[in-house]
């Protein structure tokens, strides 16, 4: 199936059920959806959420109850900024800088809260925890389609923040794992763990992660919109 076709299935899907929750609607976004607080509680009992001390998450509506349960557990959070519009691409949640947790887990908070750091000033990532519109159990991922998850991974990769060994995981609705195989490219980056409301699903992930950023796929304007791309690109 193609991913276009696959996001517009699933996203029908959790409206027509009623599984959606707010922001309105699923379509053209990482769906938020019933059960996202039990999901990440899930994550955070399981076995690669202990002993880690740094992550990286999306700034998802979803994924808000894991910002705040690592924040809780004192781990350092790394958000991106928005396409990665910024010379310091990332904010830094430190929870022994933040008084006020909820807020900071928050689109806005994180922006007002979070410390703008460059790629140079980060800590080698642990654990990556993606937003998805859909998973497969083999471990392919579907996001909503504009590539900047990916591209984060590829671009923390050329700094050694990254590599074969971080685990990467999702939380998603029972819904949004399919049993439908989707292309792929190496830049994809294959989810290790998917944790929904009632299910922790060990992937039988067998892509490598991206080794870095693939040059040639990048247009001029997706250069010219992304300092840090333009900073490092090769001669």
């Amino acid at each position: 199936m193609q991913k276009q076709d696959l996001r517009d299935s699933v996203w029908d899907e959790l409206e027509e059920r009623g599984e959606a929750r707010f922001p309105f609607p699923p379509h053209g976004r990482i769906p938020n959806f019933a059960g996202a607080k039990e999901a990440a509680e899930r994550l955070a009992e399981s076995d690669v959420w202990e002993g880690v001390d740094v992550i990286k998450a999306n700034p998802d509506s979803p994924q808000r109850p894991v910002r705040r349960r690592a924040l809780e557990a004192g781990k350092v959070v790394y958000m991106a900024v928005p396409r990665l519009r910024d010379e310091k691409c990332f904010l830094k949640l430190d929870p022994d800088e933040i008084d006020d947790i909820d807020n900071a887990t928050t689109i806005s908070g994180s922006s007002e809260l979070g410390e703008p750091v460059g790629l140079e000033e980060m800590e080698a990532i642990e654990l990556i925890v993606s937003g998805s519109v859909a998973m497969a159990d083999r471990g392919e991922r579907v996001g909503k389609g504009e590539g900047y998850s990916d591209l984060e991974f590829a671009v923390l990769r050329e700094f050694g923040l990254v590599d074969d060994e971080t685990t990467t995981v999702t939380t998603v609705h029972e819904l949004q794992v399919v049993d439908e195989e989707s292309p792929t490219t190496p830049q994809d980056v294959p989810i290790d763990w998917i944790f929904t409301p009632n299910q922790t699903i060990r992937t039988e992930a067998t892509d490598a992660k991206p080794a870095g950023i693939e040059w040639s796929i990048l247009s001029d304007d997706r250069l010219d919109e992304i300092p840090i791309l333009r900073r490092i690109e090769p001669n």
